[in-house]
């Protein structure tokens, strides 16, 4: 069965907001109840009310621990505006477990949604007393108070929650409602508790963060000091020392920078990531006492050697280029030239990967260079494209790369060009996403259409793309075309089991629900009716077929609502249907004596009842369980099974019985 649409989540100041409306009382209708009737004046409400409050007692007293059963009996009471009646329930329900987090969610809502505001504080008061630990009642609280704006009191919550030593994502919160108020004397403070209560590298960083923002160069001097002092012992502290080195090199403040760094160097003299910093500053900014300078040159050196004796180490090319990124323009342009210079001697894919990505990071970098020229960024792509054909290789990512380049440079017909011709030359399913990506951006959907048909005359078997092309028809409000194309999908693919699940629930979402069965008969027809699971899925959602009068009822809310949500009853119409089905597979798979399948079938419709059906009917589905019999021919025991809805097996179950039952008077 497809999987049901999420609700969407209310929040609390949706439900504030609906309370505090003006001439729009908490009166919605109930969107469920137990009992079928419709009265038809007061004494038939009352006598309604009073069968729907038995039914729900009745269940109560069967599964006292029920919770959800509370919920929707407090929710009943409230939609026939039984207020006291529906905080009575939510109270003994509190009473069986007030552990429930769920319970006391939907009592504060039912309190808000009618403007109950301090009863709803209590209720809030009261779950967080008890409940400390769990955060989302926390939450539900502070939200509520700052909607109301009353901001000391989200405060002194936030306080009350920080004692119980929450998680970082609640001083984070805290954070952040200082400052969507502009409280950045207050940010500090609980800045302040926060490193106190996780001192943690990552705590320290963000308040340096925050600091550089909206604080001045003392405050965040003073900050890093403080974390360093506070981590000195830790090993982690490399990544505050490093931001503190970034921080003043970005006021131009170099010998407070080359301070920390030797700081730096002296406390973690072996750490990987300390001379990685030592390294870009001085890349940057200069020399660090001439040891950097010197490592960083030695390394250089060292892959210049490599790339002598062998122009075909693509890996020291790499890190060569690395090392030497921030030499002038022409050297380095020199350099990359040099490094794709030496193709590989084999014309495979797996010799040429490591290869191709030299050009790429070529062009990617006259790009991004300040005095990038465009035209050589072309130059540089055409030329990787020649070698490609001279070699009689083809890799989609350097058309991709210069198809996006083209994009930049806002010359739509060029990429477009690009692209068609990497089709052409090479059509891969990779070219034809991103040039789908491409036109659908553009909102240019007759060629993202054309784009679609070219792509299926190569691949016709391909499932995923005829359902995003049905997709893409169905967003545009072509159900028809849509409809069309998963028919022709259907026709050219063996493995057809994902699109027929597509084109159901395409059918659904049109709510074309006669198409959708008809799709399921297609496809058991397909399938030779010989998938138990497509059997059992076809019945289940039957279950999910509203009735005309849902339809209708769903129709008058998205009048008023736009956002309004189909809901579904499931009526013993929709129940009947789902058992012929499962009477449908039992006949088939009894007409093939297919007795595995037929047993599946059994335990499936078992199940069903278990869960829709009332004790007749699964006492009927019960008598009707096949069993497993053992029997003896040619000096061998073989197990077979025996199903009672079969006639020629229902005098054999009575001779059974009768011969067990004369054996035991035997035996006694």
């Amino acid at each position: 069965m497809p999987p049901k649409e999420p609700k969407a989540q209310i929040t609390a100041e949706d439900i504030l907001l609906q309370a505090y409306q003006p001439g729009k009382a908490s009166n919605a209708q109930p969107t469920h109840t137990t009992s079928k009737l419709t009265p038809q004046d007061l004494e038939e409400l009352h006598q309604v009310q009073r069968f729907t409050r038995q039914s729900y007692e009745d269940a109560l007293r069967r599964n006292k621990s029920d919770l959800p059963q509370w919920i929707r009996y407090a929710e009943y009471e409230l939609t026939q505006n039984e207020t006291s009646r529906a905080r009575s329930i939510f109270e003994r329900a509190i009473e069986v477990n007030p552990h429930y987090v769920p319970l006391w969610i939907r009592y504060i809502d039912s309190e808000l949604k009618l403007r109950n505001v301090n009863h709803a504080r209590n209720l809030l008061i009261r779950a967080t007393e008890l409940l400390p630990r769990v955060d989302k009642l926390w939450f539900k609280y502070v939200q509520t108070e700052e909607y109301l704006q009353n901001f000391q009191q989200v405060r002194i919550i936030f306080e009350r929650w920080t004692h119980w030593e929450p998680d970082s994502n609640v001083w984070n919160a805290y954070i952040d409602f200082e400052k969507r108020y502009e409280e950045y004397d207050n940010v500090r403070k609980v800045y302040g508790k926060y490193v106190s209560a996780k001192p943690e590298l990552s705590t320290w960083l963000k308040w340096a963060k925050f600091e550089t923002r909206y604080g001045d160069s003392d405050t965040v001097r003073k900050v890093y000091s403080l974390g360093i002092d506070h981590l000195y012992e830790q090993s982690d502290i490399v990544e505050l020392i490093k931001g503190f080195v970034t921080y003043e090199a970005g006021l131009n403040e170099h010998e407070r920078a080359k301070a920390i760094l030797k700081f730096g160097g002296m406390k973690f003299p072996d750490s990987k990531e300390m001379k990685e910093c030592a390294v870009q500053y001085q890349s940057r900014f200069g020399d660090v006492d001439g040891i950097e300078d010197s490592i960083s040159q030695a390394r250089i050196t060292k892959y210049e050697e490599n790339v002598q004796k062998d122009p075909a180490n693509y890996d020291s090319w790499w890190a060569l280029l690395s090392l030497t990124e921030y030499e002038p323009l022409a050297k380095h342009n020199e350099r990359f030239l040099q490094s794709y210079s030496t193709p590989p001697k084999s014309n495979t894919k797996d010799a040429w990967r490591r290869f191709i990505y030299l050009p790429i990071r070529h062009a990617i970098y006259e790009e991004l260079h300040q005095d990038s020229n465009p035209e050589q960024v072309r130059t540089i792509y055409d030329n990787i494209l020649k070698l490609m054909k001279t070699h009689k290789v083809n890799f989609s990512k350097v058309w991709i790369a210069y198809a996006k380049f083209e994009i930049r440079q806002k010359n739509l017909d060029k990429a477009r060009k690009i692209l068609g011709r990497a089709i052409g030359t090479n059509p891969k399913m990779k070219l034809f996403t991103e040039y789908i990506q491409l036109e659908v951006k553009l909102k240019e959907f007759d060629r993202v259409r054309k784009v679609y048909e070219k792509a299926l005359e190569f691949f016709p078997a391909d499932v995923r793309l005829w359902s995003e092309f049905a997709t893409l028809e169905e967003d545009l409000g072509d159900v028809d075309r849509s409809r069309e194309i998963f028919a022709l999908g259907l026709e050219f693919c063996d493995d057809n089991t994902t699109l027929f699940d597509s084109l159901i629930q395409f059918e659904f979402n049109q709510r074309q629900y006669a198409k959708a069965r008809e799709a399921f008969e297609t496809q058991l027809s397909k399938t030779n009716s010989a998938d138990v699971q497509l059997w059992v899925k076809y019945a289940n959602i039957e279950l999910t077929i509203p009735t005309e009068e849902q339809l209708r009822q769903y129709e008058l809310k998205l009048q008023e609502d736009e956002d309004a949500e189909l809901e579904i009853q499931i009526t013993e119409e929709a129940k009947s249907r789902a058992r012929e089905i499962f009477e449908r597979a039992l006949k088939y798979y009894k007409s093939k004596s297919l007795s595995e399948l037929r047993v599946a079938i059994y335990q499936s419709l078992q199940d069903f009842e278990q869960q829709y059906g009332n004790s007749m009917t699964q006492e009927k589905i019960n008598k009707r369980m096949p069993s497993v019999v053992k029997k003896i021919e040619d000096d061998r025991e073989t197990w077979s099974f025996v199903f009672p809805d079969d006639d020629k097996f229902k005098g054999f179950l009575k001779n059974a019985k009768k011969w067990a039952k004369k054996k035991e008077n035997t035996e006694s």
